[in-house]
């Protein structure tokens, strides 16, 4: 199972670097990047040593952006090795090692990127040390950088020598003003603990941070309309220093928010004290006249109903409840129990059988002699090299099990093979092609490569066209495309790849070989269905867990009609196979179990006749299912999603 993998980016000089470094470098750099790696549920960066936290539990707090770097086939056990084995590199005896430009806590968290998904942290993060060394004031401070690694005052803290900043006055206007940036940006880096005294003060327009709890501190206009326009749902708690009551329901405010906080726009919590910055402005703004006074905000609007004044801790959880009902009203199947569906695993279904791999490419090799002219980028001499000295041992070594090492190969290429073949043979001559391509996506690296390659070149995309080319494809080519589309879900990236990029043409060929003749087909074919429904289904669980509700207008209604259509032809349809039923409806099952346009659906289903359908599934004799685990949830399916 894939698990999601997000790069956790502070910054270290808290904005000042945005309003100071056009001022002090001549060239706009808009943070001091620290960047740490959050998954399995950990926020793992280094510091002074390799450290681990919950997510959002260092020392810095809650990040300035989160970025999502996809998904991980790799283990907890397996990466939990991995950092035993780079706590030899990362040492805390080596965090004197520690460089705010050559080696810090970027430099681990590339490689934990790079060894989870094949990818690796974005480059405006990467070359900030040679953006910053570039410009006239960062190469006169280089040897103050170097000398505050080079020498640890007694606190442990680097320190610039007194003679640091004569290089750089000849350079920046503010030489002080730098240096003493510097100095914090660096101390605040190194440190693994809580912050202390030495971060100056950002500015009163900068944006505004989180404490533990997760309450938002507010100090001025700005800072609180941006939190109204990036939250679905905001709960407001003007204080003031002075109010007994306040401090009375402060504890209480500040446990909903820990309990009820969604991130990425979800559900905030903000605290506004009218004695600090322009907290009266804003408080004048919404006509607060006493504390404490909680004001309820949906889409940035505030709630005419929703408004509480006093601190009566009973109101206050019954109007947050409320405010997030209404932001994110349960789906109706929530609340229905579904024992048989909840219980289908959504791993994916892949085809992991090897054949002989000479004996597969003897017959290619045959197709390729076979042809006469030969056209494309690469010559059929050098499709065939290729084919034999990198493709083949490269499948051989990662279908080993286990390898003897982590298989590799320059795939930059096999576009270019691709393309040569595919403009030369026949659809009925491409199956060995297909079966190549459906082994090598079983290997996380290639899986990863593949979902970098967007767009039509894909090799993935060109083959899925050869098969939609015509209405009679080969029966061979049809399989094998089918197993290896099923294929491309053993990663998540890829997955998520071919149901946006290659939407369309992965419909029509689900819709077209649903029904085919051929009972080893429509087995593919109802695998490839299942594992785009259990792609979508662990999509919408991650938005319920963190937003209550999927958003109607992120998901296809037009696409869900046209697929639920295909699905309940087949179901009735299907003689042959019990276990291709099986398949169908446990896809029929996911699809509709938390769609967002399930108002919508119903009317198309009793068209369809939907239940009328399934029950039949349950009848004796032909078609109809005899497995007990089967007939348990077509009656499910039958009895509850279906009108």
């Amino acid at each position: 199972m894939s698990t999601p993998v997000q790069l956790y980016v502070y910054d270290l000089s808290n904005g000042l670097a945005r309003q100071l470094s056009m001022q002090l470098t001549g060239r706009q750099i808009d943070g001091i990047w620290h960047t740490s790696v959050v998954v399995f549920g950990k926020e793992i960066f280094y510091g002074q040593g390799i450290s681990i936290t919950p997510p959002g539990g260092s020392h810095l707090g809650q990040p300035s952006s989160v970025i999502e770097m996809g998904e991980t086939a790799i283990d907890e056990d397996t990466f939990e090795q991995y950092l035993s084995e780079m706590h030899q590199q990362f040492t805390a005896e080596k965090a004197s090692e520690y460089h705010l430009l050559d080696f810090n806590c970027n430099t681990f968290t590339n490689e934990c990127i790079a060894f989870l998904t094949g990818g690796s942290i974005p480059d405006y993060i990467k070359s900030l040390p040679a953006d910053f060394l570039s410009t006239p004031f960062g190469a006169a401070l280089r040897p103050n950088i170097d000398a505050m690694y080079r020498r640890g005052a007694p606190s442990g803290l680097p320190t610039p020598p007194p003679e640091a900043t004569r290089a750089a006055a000849q350079v920046s206007p503010s030489p002080a003003l730098a240096t003493g940036l510097l100095e914090a940006i660096a101390a605040r880096a190194s440190s693994s603990g809580p912050t202390g005294s030495y971060m100056p003060t950002p500015a009163a327009t900068s944006p505004s941070t989180p404490d533990v709890t997760g309450v938002k501190s507010c100090a001025d206009p700005t800072s609180f309309q941006s939190i109204l326009r990036d939250n679905h749902a905001v709960i407001a708690f003007f204080t003031s220093k002075t109010c007994g009551p306040c401090r009375v329901i402060e504890p209480v405010f500040q446990g909903l928010a820990q309990q009820k906080t969604r991130t990425n726009g979800g559900v905030a919590f903000t605290k506004v004290d009218l004695g600090v910055g322009a907290g009266a402005a804003i408080a004048g703004q919404y006509g607060v006249r006493a504390t404490p006074t909680f004001f309820f905000f949906l889409d940035g609007r505030k709630a005419s109903t929703h408004e509480l004044r006093g601190a009566n801790a009973p109101e206050l959880r019954t109007q947050v409840d409320l405010l997030i009902y209404e932001a994110f009203p349960p789906h109706p199947h929530k609340s229905v129990s579904l024992p048989a569906i909840d219980s289908i695993s959504l791993k994916p279904i892949l085809f992991t059988q090897t054949p002989n791999l000479d004996t597969l490419l003897s017959k290619l090799n045959e197709f390729i002699d076979s042809i006469s002219p030969w056209t494309g980028v690469l010559t059929q001499a050098q499709v065939k090299q290729a084919l034999s000295k990198t493709v083949i041992p490269f499948l051989k070594t990662s279908s080993t099990p286990p390898p003897l090492q982590p298989p590799t190969a320059p795939f930059d290429y096999w576009p270019a093979l691709v393309s040569s073949l595919v403009s030369n043979l026949t659809v009925g001559n491409l199956f060995p092609l297909a079966d190549i391509w459906r082994i090598a996506l079983l290997n996380p690296k290639f899986s990863e490569w593949s979902a970098a390659k967007r767009g039509p070149q894909n090799p993935i995309n060109v083959l899925l066209s050869k098969a939609l080319e015509s209405n009679d494809a080969p029966r061979n080519y049809l399989l094998t495309a089918l197993r290896m589309l099923s294929n491309a879900f053993s990663s998540a990236n890829l997955a998520r790849e071919c149901i946006t990029s290659m939407r369309n043409d992965l419909t029509a060929i689900l819709v077209s070989t649903l029904l085919h003749e051929n009972v080893a087909v429509r087995s593919a074919a109802a695998s490839l269905a299942f594992n785009v429904a259990a792609h979508l289904q662990k999509h919408r669980l991650e938005k319920i867990e963190s937003h209550g509700n999927i958003d109607p207008e992120e998901e296809d209604l037009d696409w869900e009609l046209e697929v639920i259509s295909a699905l309940l032809e087949a179901i009735g349809r299907e003689n042959a196979s019990e276990d291709t039923v099986h398949r169908l409806t446990a896809s029929l099952a996911l699809v509709l179990r938390f769609s967002p346009h399930i108002g919508d659906l119903i009317p198309l289903m009793e068209v369809l006749r939907s239940r009328s359908i399934l029950t039949g599934k349950l009848q004796k004799g032909d078609g109809g299912v005899t497995q007990v685990e089967i007939r348990k949830l077509v009656t499910e399916v039958a009895e509850k999603l279906c009108p």
